[in-house]
């Protein structure tokens, strides 16, 4: 059989580096019966998509283009979100590698009555660029930090990214 190797994704060179603010994004949804388990409590599953969503519009405003989710590193229930309350999610790219970017989402309920807010859900998501043609990985965009907080989080993310490769390979090590 030969060997076949897979193109290399275009270079990043040409890519003019964007902000982080950028790709910021917040989506929210009122919760509804249909949407909560027998407590009258948002099922987890229906934020674990949430999540998604709300994580892949800021991979895609970031790279402007397809993304497909790469891995779930973490994910963190906090807090209950109850029937009737307003589910907001705020997501932002925290770092770029070459074809991919890892995602940080933070989840809020508010009470529709009191406005009081609560943290409720800690997400870190990857996600591929996909070329809109050869549905193939594609460079993205460098990020251009600007406060201490963002610099943090792109240092944790390169943490958290050291971690998941070496998991990665050590699984399949134990294939072999």
């Amino acid at each position: 059989m030969p060997n076949r190797k897979k193109n290399p994704p275009p270079s990043d060179a040409g890519l003019k580096p964007k902000p982080i603010s950028a790709s910021r994004s917040e989506m929210a949804e009122v919760v509804l019966p249909a949407l909560t388990n027998p407590l009258g409590k948002l099922l987890g599953g229906h934020v674990m998509h949430l999540v998604d969503i709300a994580a892949a519009m800021a991979a895609s405003r970031h790279s402007n283009s397809y993304v497909v989710t790469a891995s779930v590193d973490y994910i963190d229930f906090r807090n209950p979100i109850n029937v009737g309350e307003f589910v907001i999610l705020k997501s932002q790219v925290n770092r770029v590698f070459h074809t991919s970017m890892e995602v940080g989402v933070k989840v809020f309920s508010e009470n529709a009555l009191t406005g009081e807010r609560k943290h409720t859900t800690t997400a870190y998501v990857t996600f591929v660029a996909i070329d809109a043609i050869t549905r193939q990985p594609r460079a993205v965009a460098p990020l251009i930090l600007k406060t201490a907080e963002e610099k943090r989080r792109w240092r944790e993310a390169g943490a958290r990214r050291k971690a998941r490769l070496a998991l990665r390979y050590k699984k399949s090590r134990e294939k072999d």
